[in-house]
């Protein structure tokens, strides 16, 4: 546990090298991280952190908007040291992590989103034509879902655990440390707090793109059912994009697909390995 930007944060350090922040989305907690871990952590120190409100980290009233969660990971990596990162985020965590690569760009080495949207970007037209996904609205109104959702927590993460996995699931120690982390009102209240933030979010990142474009050297990664729509909201604003759609994978890709992710991430990682032994020769 580490205090950061005035609340406490859980938090997985492992491995020595070039830091990799990890930031996990909804209904997941760290251990969303439990396959890729591993493999980075021979060449980098990699950190994964519980963001704001959920698993084992602090579940205050406020700051759930994006910008807020950004600033929580600048002072994680401060907490620790680290003057730069490479940032990994997926779903609810890919918005502040682009916030952060837009805003300090000098504290993000390289910059990895995965199977999320970022706001009211265009390019996700085609895949918002029938509307957001069900669960956003249901989520957004104000102590609804927690007053329904009490007492079936359970049955609730399992349905989004299935349908992110192909409906395999995922491994059952992962899959009761998910549904533990999100059982109780207040539990419920917290993660349900980062859907009632996202218009406040998806300012902040209109903001950001109309100030300036993104430096960082990115890359989107895809899957379903979100594809290639991250990619084309990315690649108007962005100066360095790469861009893969996993087939045959669910959202969950880091529990669903790490034969593929992995090699992916540890490609886009060693580049940047690549140019710090440059830089020191």
């Amino acid at each position: 546990m580490l205090r950061v930007n005035g609340i406490e944060v859980g938090v997985t350090v492992t491995g020595e090298g070039p830091a990799v922040l990890l930031l996990h989305g909804f209904p997941h907690t760290r251990r969303l991280w439990a396959e890729v871990v591993p493999h980075l952590a021979s060449r980098h120190r990699v950190i994964a952190p519980d963001l704001r409100g959920l698993g084992e980290s602090e579940r205050p009233e406020s700051g759930y908007d994006a910008a807020t969660l950004a600033a929580d990971a600048e002072a994680l990596l401060d907490a620790l040291g680290e003057s730069t990162a490479a940032v990994v985020g997926i779903d609810a965590g890919a918005p502040p992590a682009f916030l952060l690569a837009m805003r300090r760009p000098g504290r993000v080495r390289r910059l990895v989103l995965v199977e999320s949207l970022l706001g009211r970007l265009p390019g996700a037209e085609d895949f918002l034509a029938g509307g957001p996904p069900w669960w956003f609205g249901f989520h957004a109104v104000e102590g609804l879902a927690e007053t329904v959702l009490s007492g079936h927590e359970a049955e609730y993460v399992d349905w989004f655990l299935n349908a992110g996995t192909r409906g395999c699931g995922v491994p059952r120690e992962i899959r009761d440390h998910f549904v533990a982390s999100y059982t109780g009102r207040d539990a419920l209240r917290a993660a349900f707090a980062h859907y009632r933030a996202m218009p406040v979010s998806a300012r902040q990142i209109e903001d950001a793109v109309a100030a300036g474009r993104l430096t960082v050297p990115t890359m989107a990664i895809g899957a379903h059912p979100v594809g290639d729509t991250l990619a084309r909201q990315l690649r108007p604003v962005a100066d360095d994009l790469v861009a893969h759609v996993v087939e045959d994978c669910g959202h969950i890709v880091p529990l669903d697909r790490p034969d593929v992710l992995v090699p992916l991430l540890k490609e886009f990682l060693d580049l940047d390995l690549a140019g710090a032994s440059r830089l020191a020769s």
